[in-house]
């Protein structure tokens, strides 16, 4: 069956959606689950079981104890939305309950239109027909799960290395893939092949007779050609992207990736221009790759769906982007942290965010995995760090392990954020010949590192009460400024579809214009690093980041002639500006 919002909400975090499908699927909003701590997993089964009186049977620890968690909190997502929506089936109509927020809070659409014309009939015979109609049209939202790809390390016991299926990402999969769950598994960061090669080995993937699928694929993306080279990956092994996400670069939450300064608006014009042949060329492989591996022939695969999110502020813009690049969906993450009845943020964190100025929150270092990461700089465990600085303690004791990828010191691998390989990479540093400056700025990005894999459940230890000792990691994006309060489900679904505007921040520029601001000072700092050489950067990256901000500039110019009048005045000023100076940018000199 559809489903009938038009937007969803993306992972957050580790913690911050772990349990948003518990929250919002009855109401047909479709959320995503972080399968990357497996720890925090096992504790929020513990938590819901208690506090429903059910039976919770601990997963001790083991080779798959991570695989096996993880399908032990998918089903139990899956029975308890199950639950409520037969519970919700089953109110009655025009009482205010579950079942009339679920069609009072749809977008313009053909069932709410329904909903409608059964609340202004008077005749009881029709009036109960129109109900039990509107009954079985009830869906519920889907509890899709994310793999961040990167998040592959492999596992020890007893100092050898396990099978390559124990690898964090691989067992999360397993995990996902052994659960009852019908849904979807987001994968993020881009391409891992043994991951994609093993998503292979499980039927609930593949269609059956009728061309349905109980699991389906999603690819996060942030242009086409990944898109692409991904989906012919998967392709050739008989696996069909049901979706592609495209995700803002660097207008986002959490890791951002900007090295390559895809904008929103041209990522999403190539998309629609080449939709047809994306998804043809994909079929064309896909049905050969299946004969090839003896399955079932099935009808033609449904025409992909294309959704985007990162920096959507307005319901403006969220029209402008469904209409004028026909996606079938947004996604909007970052405002919904601002909504605890949909995700978990700890009272004192949430009122950090409500507080949040410009400078707060910052494209930062501190993830161990080497990619830039929106971080809010008065968070508990950025405190926390500092204190650990001022402590000549610095780095984190690394309690749970799961960003251990990096062999610099040894074939054991160590997390970059971990005590051990700050001490490690200090000495280093300190008998390298390096300048003042360079010094400074090497041992910064040492110390800036996070445990980001402990810290960013913290919030939802400290909501569900698990660890009063926590120290949140809060990951949200730059769009979170122009947000002041907390906000009710209501009122954040009404925000979404035009009914309300919950905006705080008036002079909030359009998002391709904030993205395209965050791209300008993330070259100029690229710039000042390679100025002061401590970055590998080649010197054409330079000249490509530059001459893609000039493209866009133009690209957009031309895309005003689509906005209403009002929007394109202010949107060309703030064009203007911007073009005067990125071209003012001194490029560095090659070495």
């Amino acid at each position: 069956m559809p489903l009938f919002h038009s937007f969803h909400i993306p992972v957050m975090g580790t913690g911050f959606s772990i349990d948003t499908p518990l929250r919002v699927a009855r109401y047909g909003i479709s959320s995503v689950i972080s399968l990357v701590d497996d720890v925090l997993i096992e504790q929020v089964r513990k938590f819901h079981c208690q506090k429903n009186g059910q039976t919770y049977t601990p997963i001790e620890n083991g080779p798959d104890a991570r695989a096996k968690r993880i399908t032990a909190y998918l089903n139990y997502i899956d029975r308890t939305v199950k639950q409520q929506v037969a519970s919700l089936q089953n109110e009655p109509f025009g009482q205010g309950g579950t079942i009339d927020r679920y069609f009072e809070w749809l977008p313009p659409c053909r069932l709410k239109t329904e909903f409608e014309q059964m609340r202004g009939t008077l005749d009881p015979s029709k009036k109960c027909a129109l109900q039990e109609r509107l009954r079985r049209q009830i869906v519920a939202g889907s509890a899709d799960v994310n793999i961040m790809t990167k998040l592959d390390a492999d596992q020890y016991a007893n100092g050898e290395k396990l099978p390559s299926k124990y690898a964090l990402a691989m067992s999360a999969l397993r995990g996902f893939a052994q659960s009852d769950l019908g849904s979807a598994i987001v994968f993020s960061a881009g391409i891992n092949q043994r991951l994609y090669s093993y998503t292979a080995q499980f039927d609930d993937f593949f269609p059956d007779r009728q061309g349905r699928f109980k699991k389906k694929i999603i690819l996060k993306v942030s242009d086409y050609r990944s898109a692409l080279i991904q989906g012919k990956f998967l392709a050739k092994r008989g696996l069909w992207v049901s979706e592609f996400r495209i995700e803002s670069g660097l207008n986002c939450g959490g890791h951002a990736f900007g090295a390559d300064c895809s904008l929103m608006g041209p990522v999403l014009e190539e998309f629609k221009q080449n939709r047809e042949s994306l998804q043809s060329s994909l079929q064309e492989i896909y049905i050969h790759a299946l004969a090839e591996m003896g399955r079932p022939a099935a009808p033609v695969p449904s025409r992909i769906r294309i959704t985007a999110q990162g920096g959507i502020g307005t319901a403006g813009e969220d029209h402008f982007l469904l209409r004028y690049y026909q996606l079938d969906g947004t996604g909007w993450g970052t405002p919904f942290m601002l909504v605890p009845e949909v995700t978990n943020v700890d009272r004192a964190s949430l009122d950090k965010l409500c507080h949040a100025k410009r400078d707060d929150v910052y494209l930062s270092n501190s993830s161990p995995l080497g990619v830039r990461f929106w971080n809010l700089r008065t968070s508990a465990s950025e405190e926390m760090r500092r204190k650990r600085i001022e402590r000549d303690k610095p780095g984190s004791p690394c309690p749970k392990g799961l960003c251990l990828l990096n062999k610099e010191f040894g074939d054991k691998p160590l997390c970059v954020a971990s005590r051990a390989y700050t001490k490690k990479r200090l000495d280093q540093l300190s008998k390298q010949e390096l300048t003042d400056t360079q010094a400074k700025i090497q041992r910064e990005r040492v110390l800036e590192k996070s445990c980001l894999c402990h810290d960013l459940a913290g919030a939802v230890s400290l909501k569900h009460q698990t660890d009063p000792t926590a120290t949140p990691a809060i990951c949200c994006g730059p769009n979170i400024r122009n947000f002041n309060r907390t906000f009710s489900l209501e009122e954040m679904i009404d925000h979404i579809y035009g009914r309300l505007s919950i905006i705080f921040n008036h002079e909030r520029p359009h998002m391709f214009i904030e993205e395209m601001r965050l791209n300008l000072d993330y070259l100029k700092e690229e710039i000042a690093l390679f100025t002061q050489r401590v970055s590998n950067r080649q010197h054409g990256f330079f000249e490509t980041f530059k001459k893609k901000l000039l493209n866009g500039i133009d690209y957009y110019r031309t895309l005003t002639q689509q906005f209403i009048e009002e929007q394109r005045e202010r949107f060309l000023d703030d064009l203007k500006n911007l073009q005067d100076e990125i071209e003012c940018v001194c490029l560095p000199e090659a070495r």
